[in-house]
């Protein structure tokens, strides 16, 4: 009996195991609303009911814009997106790229690859002068490669970000040509915004093989589940000289940081560093060809309305370089996951 007992309780620590993991349920295709102006929109965080903080990483000051973002109850497809007004000060060039909201502060932290800071604002757009005591090696990273993401979930009490590519202390980033695989440092930071632990994460090979216009490989975004779990995307962006045959292929994975070994902060990363284990949930790839205008460059991801059934809508936002050239458009999609 005792044994049958065992038994059945190793079973149901599996199966709760198991049900932790992200299952996705649903994909919806991706929309563009007239509701926003062309933008450079690179982060997104759910601050309450249907408003979203969303930062843009060529904005004319620091800040962060509030959406109006309405979602359907049944399906987690977006019917509508409105501008609801910039929030920001005077202070300008800070290369804005991930956003978190604290439901707890009632505050936002936004991180900036200027100068790989995250730093704290009110919902009016005026810092408070608190910033994260980012580690050192994070000064490694070179041009756009540093702190593209960020994100912060109420339940685990924890903000996380990585850096897009390859610091170069760890090595060479991924080019068009290369066939490297980049290797990136996951953060953490308590409620007092100190650091935490830091973990190995190595990207998928590239799929890109020749010269490129304009090439981007690096992690744009992390988002921080209520289980403790983090959703990973990864995006490889793709020009070439005439600009007909461009992609973007993105792939959301999720990584269990519980289950991972941390790295030291002062030694670089190398082929047989503790990589995190990822398990692929989605990947798409949109386009640049003579019928299909679909590009789209999907920098920002946060949680967004629980529906119906129970499950959870994930928001992605991509960045339409201002429109660029009258063909590239500000992108919004969704997935539902469990």
């Amino acid at each position: 009996m005792r044994r049958l007992f065992l038994i059945l309780t190793l079973l149901l620590m599996i199966a709760q195991m198991m049900s932790a993991q992200s299952e996705l349920l649903g994909v919806n295709r991706q929309r563009h609303f007239s509701g926003i102006l062309p933008g450079n929109y690179s982060g997104i965080a759910h601050i309450r009911g249907d408003e979203y903080a969303v930062v843009s990483d060529k904005s004319f000051s620091n800040g962060f814009f509030v959406f109006k973002i309405a979602v359907d109850s049944i399906t987690g497809d977006i019917l509508s997106v409105r501008d609801n007004g910039f929030h920001g000060n005077d202070m300008k060039g800070g290369d804005l790229e991930g956003i978190a909201y604290n439901p707890v502060t009632n505050t936002v932290f936004i991180s900036g690859e200027a100068d790989n800071s995250v730093a704290e604002y009110t919902l009016q757009g005026d810092t408070t002068g608190r910033r994260m005591s980012v580690p050192d090696v994070f000064r490694h990273a070179t041009g756009n490669a540093g702190l593209e993401s960020l994100s912060y979930n109420v339940h685990t009490g924890m903000y996380w970000t990585m850096n897009e590519s390859t610091l170069t202390c760890d090595g060479l980033q991924t080019t068009s040509v290369n066939r490297l695989r980049n290797r990136l440092r996951l953060q953490s930071f308590g409620e007092d915004l100190l650091p935490r632990n830091q973990y190995a994460y190595l990207m998928d090979e590239p799929v890109a093989d020749k010269t490129a216009r304009n090439y981007a490989m690096g992690v744009s975004e992390v988002l921080a589940l209520d289980n403790g779990r983090l959703l990973v995307l990864e995006r490889e962006l793709y020009v070439p000289k005439q600009k007909i045959g461009a992609f973007v292929n993105c792939k959301i994975y999720e990584v269990n940081p519980s289950e991972a070994q941390p790295i030291s902060t002062s030694e670089p990363l190398t082929a047989s560093s503790p990589y995190m284990d990822k398990r692929l949930i989605y990947s798409w790839r949109t386009n640049i060809t003579l019928l299909d205008h679909s590009f789209a460059n999907y920098e920002g991801m946060c949680l967004g309305p629980f529906l119906k059934d129970g499950s959870r809508v994930v928001i992605l936002i991509s960045d339409s370089q201002n429109g660029y050239g009258g063909i590239l458009k500000d992108w919004f999609k969704t997935i539902v996951i469990k």
